[in-house]
């Protein structure tokens, strides 16, 4: 009798704990749980597989030093083939997971999804690259590490008339996408302040993105010398081909969605030669803290980190600066410690490999400076 009795009570217990871990509501452990999205296959994979492995470089230093709070941390990333369903349901495997922060999602049709599930469980999240102002609007709980849509815009629009690279500019954008549609309706409008005319304004969608002999025909019909592309890097390495296919050959000028773009398969990398970008990270930047990160990604992963890496990295950099000033620990509730990290984000000021002094606005935009990029001898250099 008395061992069926512990038996019960064995049971019972065994099935409390099961419970108490896997709800929102607290972490049930003593380490912070940090979950991860973003698509690590697919046409996007490139920029998912750079966030992973950056976060997670990021985490093992931390932990070597201390963890944050005297906590360690733990690490786990779904990935969610650049599928707003698919994200969502990675949130939900997380939560079940125990994770009570989130670095994500990585794109940001996907980030929107899931920002809309999150804010619902003021889960604090933070985007790395997810760019739409629709990640952030209305959810006090989400953050970004990117430059937003607007902000890239804008930049795109002043850097080519401040630096006069073109006097005609035709955009390429993919009217399907909020992160190419937001940066276009900005940089059209930022354009009417510069020296440079629009003479071709071409959209595309998601279910006509292989052949782009339309858009490329009118800008070289309209005498454009430079085509603005606020796209991916897949589409671009496509337009590329094509143009050089048709002999038209306009400055490309983009913005951190075309980093990758010299590792799409089967693409000719030297129609890339002289392609410029916006981006917050150079990774032939000759400063200490850059040349360190670069050795450590390519050691680990055999491969040189994009600004998506970077972006990354920066972010679990921002958490732990996030969760010090609030005193955060394990043991709060998942609501609770959002609040807490909330506060903090619009408090601290971060020095990352992005940008000096980063600081978050109440919307939960970044504050930081761009960098230009060019393609030369194949890979991603600097302009001074």
């Amino acid at each position: 009798m008395k061992k069926k009795l512990l038996s019960v009570v064995l049971v019972l217990a065994m099935a409390a704990s099961f419970l108490a871990g896997c709800g929102a509501g607290t972490s049930g452990s003593d380490t912070f749980k940090i979950g991860g999205i973003g698509p690590t296959t697919g046409g996007a994979a490139v920029y998912g597989i750079a966030v992973r492995n950056a976060a997670e470089l990021a985490i093992k230093e931390i932990n070597a030093a201390g963890g944050i709070n005297g906590y360690q941390v733990e690490y786990k990333f779904e990935d969610d083939e650049l599928d707003n369903e698919k994200s969502v349901n990675a949130y939900n495997t997380l939560k079940d997971w125990g994770m009570n922060m989130l670095i994500g999602s990585v794109t940001s049709g996907c980030c929107t999804a899931v920002a809309a599930e999150s804010s619902n469980d003021n889960m604090f999240q933070l985007t790395p690259s997810g760019s739409s102002t629709d990640c952030t609007a209305n959810n006090d709980n989400v953050f970004q590490v990117c430059f937003s849509d607007p902000n890239q815009g804008i930049g795109a629009a002043d850097y080519i008339g401040e630096n006069s690279l073109a006097t005609k500019v035709a955009i390429i954008y993919d009217s399907s996408d909020v992160y190419s549609s937001g940066i276009y309706e900005k940089f059209v409008a930022e354009a009417a302040n510069q020296p440079f005319e629009i003479v071709s304004s071409e959209a595309f969608t998601a279910d006509s993105k292989t052949d782009f002999s339309v858009q490329l025909q009118k800008a070289s019909d309209a005498g454009a010398d430079l085509v603005f592309l606020p796209i991916y890097y897949t589409e671009a390495s496509l337009i590329l081909t094509q143009a050089n296919t048709m002999g038209y050959a306009p400055k490309f000028f983009g913005c951190d969605g075309l980093d990758g773009i010299l590792g799409v398969e089967n693409f000719d990398a030297a129609l890339a030669e002289g392609v410029m970008l916006l981006t917050p990270f150079a990774a032939d930047a000759e400063d200490p803290a850059t040349q360190k990160f670069v050795a450590d990604y390519k050691a680990a992963y055999g491969d040189i980190p994009n600004q998506f890496a970077a972006d990354a990295y920066d972010a679990i950099y921002i958490i732990k600066a996030a969760a010090e000033k609030s005193n955060a620990t394990p043991a709060d509730s998942v609501a609770d410690l959002g609040t807490k990290m909330e506060n903090a984000m619009r408090e601290i000021t971060v020095d990352g490999l992005t940008g000096a002094a980063m600081s978050w606005d109440a919307d939960g935009a970044v504050n930081k400076a761009p960098k230009a990029m060019q393609i030369v001898n194949g890979n991603y250099s600097l302009i001074q």
